[in-house]
This record gives structure tokens, C-alpha cells and sequence, in this order.
């Protein structure tokens, strides 16, 4: 999706950044993700976030696994900052919205704040590959890409349009493929954290064999 401000460097984002710990939740660069808002502390983050004109939000997961305090777990290092390029209000207080996401972030240190929501000082220069659109998609295995994902779809018994899928991008099927998958925290932190696209469909790829060969073995019943 096409967004208004253009991001051409890591010097054109904030240091410090709202953040919004999502365990499962996976945002990539020019990815989509719709977001249902409801608690009162991150209501106020997005209008803070529309008040300060960034409309900026990092997406990051909690690292339940290293954490001691449910209320305030430990953050993974790296994460995504989204923009929030759609929003509606529900009329019962909440916030329906989108976010594409602009680059992935290494956390610096996490700040002491007065907002109920958690800020984080944050690092964009390892990743300036994130600002060039479609960097290293011509490395995918395509076709073992699509081949994995044929697999998956009839073992779960489920469709897709096979049409839009082939006129897809190779940045936008493997990373749009990634943010859907249906793995845990550990797989999509480590999608995430890939140094490069061809590296996360090969993860991805990886993953799926996994997981299918696992449904083979045990009998499994299919996703639904």
C-alpha cells in the first residue's frame, strides 16, 4: 500500500518510538497489518501518535520465555516500526486500523516514561536494506516457495487465489506468506530477525516442512 510520507534512510525516523508488544504478531517492511485497539493504554498511543504526525507504532514481540514480570515482560531485541495508514473508529471505543510497515528496529534501551504505554529508544542503521522496496527478491526459490505452500494448503484443506499469488511480487508473497503463517513466536521472530528476503522463505520453507511432516507423522487433524 502506497503511504504518504516517504522513509528514504534511517535518519528520517524518530530514535524513540511508541511500541506495542504482540507476541505472535509479525509486521515486515511494506507488509499490512490490521490491528483491533482496545485497551486504554494503547488507544492513547495511537492518538498520540496522530497528535505528534509520525503515526508511527513498533511492533515487537514480548520474550515470554526470558520473562519474570507478566505485567511488563522483556522485550525480543528487534522489532518493526509500522505506519498507521488506515483508521476508523468503531463507536465503542475502539480503533480499527492498519499498519505497513516501514523498517525493522534494534532496541537501544527501553525508556522511563509517564505514558501508560511503553517507548523504546531504537536503532534503524542495521537495517537500511529495509528502505529499498524488493531488495534481493530475484534470490528466492519462487518455486519451492509456492511448491511448500501448495503442500500446506491441501493438507489444511484451503483455497487461495492462485491468481494473485502469481502476479505477486517476490517481496510481497514471501513476506505477506510470513506475517499469515500460523507458527509461534519463535518462528516468527526468527523470520523477522532473517538478514535477507531470501533467507526468510528459506526459514519460512523450512518451517512448513516441518510442521507438515509433523501433521504426516502424528496424524494430526488439518488446520481449520
Amino acid at each position: 500500500m502506497p503511504i504518504n510520507a516517504e522513509y528514504r534512510g534511517p535518519g528520517e525516523l524518530p530514535e524513540v518510538i511508541p511500541v506495542f508488544p504482540l507476541p505472535g504478531a509479525l509486521l515486515l517492511p511494506r507488509g499490512q497489518m490490521p490491528l483491533n485497539i482496545f485497551e486504554p493504554r494503547y488507544l492513547a498511543m495511537i492518538d498520540d501518535a496522530l497528535r505528534d504526525g509520525h503515526r508511527l507504532i513498533g511492533m515487537i514481540q514480548p520474550d515470554v520465555a526470558h520473562s519474570q514480570k507478566e505485567a511488563k515482560p522483556v522485550l525480543f531485541r528487534i522489532g518493526c516500526v509500522g505506519r498507521i495508514t488506515q483508521l476508523a473508529e468503531s463507536g465503542d471505543g475502539r480503533y480499527i486500523l492498519e499498519l505497513t510497515g516501514v523498517a525493522r528496529f534494534k532496541v537501544v534501551e527501553e525508556l522511563t516514561v509517564q505514558t501508560p504505554y511503553r517507548q523504546c529508544k531504537v536503532d534503524f542503521f542495521s537495517f537500511v536494506g529495509d528502505f529499498t522496496a524488493r531488495k534481493g527478491e530475484e534470490a528466492v526459490d519462487r518455486k519451492a516457495l509456492l511448491e511448500v505452500l501448495a503442500d500446506f494448503l491441501e493438507a489444511n484443506n484451503l483455497k487461495v487465489d492462485w491468481e494473485g499469488i502469481e502476479s505477486a511480487p517476490n517481496e510481497a508473497l514471501v513476506n505477506a506468506l510470513a506475517m499469515m503463517s500460523p507458527y509461534g513466536p519463535a518462528e516468527k521472530q526468527a523470520m523477522l530477525e532473517a538478514p535477507d528476503l531470501k533467507t526468510r522463505a528459506e526459514i519460512l520453507i523450512a518451517v512448513t516442512e516441518m510442521d507438515l511432516a509433523k501433521k504426516r507423522t502424528s496424524g494430526d487433524p488439518p488446520v481449520q
